[in-house]
């Protein structure tokens, strides 16, 4: 099982620099042809999701929607498991925010927050 770094993941979405991304693809095909499994935290998400933005001027809708289009893409196992459904929304809570309750629904948690947006997702509680 292989888990990928944000250095390797921001390098096959943007191509650049050219070396390094064609050494990432071709080390994730050969995981696929070998029927490894390679996963992708929701850690490595929120820190690609930034990168491409600041280093690479990528918008915000674009990020997110390259993020999804890998975790949906079945070379990868999002971490964890309900990830790829909080990609995309663009309203509400934060980009972050969900990943963070992503995580403590697929664990069986609340998120209590003090957030007001946050704490509209279902299954998140906020404080007053």
């Amino acid at each position: 099982m292989l888990g990928l770094d944000t250095s390797v993941l921001v390098r096959v979405l943007v191509g650049l620099p050219e070396t390094l991304a064609k050494t990432a693809q071709r080390r994730l095909q050969r995981a696929v042809e070998a029927g490894e499994r390679v996963l992708v935290s929701d850690l490595v998400i929120a820190e690609a999701y930034f990168a491409l933005q600041h280093h690479y001027g990528v918008p915000k809708a674009r990020a997110r929607a390259l993020l999804k289009q890998f975790v949906d893409s079945g070379v990868v196992e999002a971490e964890p498991p309900t990830l790829s459904a909080d990609l995309l929304p663009a309203a509400g809570a934060g980009f972050v925010d969900r990943l963070i309750h992503s995580r403590y629904r697929a664990l069986g948690a609340v998120t209590l927050t003090f957030e007001r947006k946050q704490g509209a997702l279902e299954g998140a509680s906020r404080l007053h």
